[in-house]
């Protein structure tokens, strides 16, 4: 019988065939060279003056919409993850359903224990 796992698994690859990793670090990317082109252009705005302004307004737009993309793709990859991961679980739980009452019960009482000590 084949043994399933559970949780986000960063090297699955999502729908459009590139990983969650991957899609995160672009996001990242995005977001500190979105990050870099905001400060140049708040450091030279003193400095611009009509063409310039206009190429520096450009890019900016250009790098809000690269950005805003890169979050749509992350979002998607989530929403892969998220949904290959229940129904990881919906078929554990078919298949094995007394394990999947014990995990519960004691996650449960984990979860319990711990919130009557933080009352305390």
């Amino acid at each position: 019988m084949k043994q399933q796992t559970f949780g986000a698994d960063p090297t699955v690859a999502t729908a459009n065939g590139t990983t969650l990793e991957a899609e995160q670090s672009g996001v990242a990317r995005e977001y500190h060279a979105f990050v870099s082109d905001v400060e140049d252009l708040i450091s030279s705005t003193t400095s611009l003056t009509g063409e310039d302004l206009a190429r520096a307004k450009a890019k900016l737009s250009a790098r809000i919409s690269s950005a805003r993309a890169s979050i749509v793709r992350a979002g998607g990859a989530v929403s892969d993850q998220v949904r290959n991961s229940a129904k990881a679980t919906d078929s554990y739980v078919r298949a094995q359903p007394w394990q999947a009452v014990g995990i519960s019960v004691a996650a449960g009482l984990l979860v319990g224990y711990l919130l009557g000590r933080r009352g305390s």
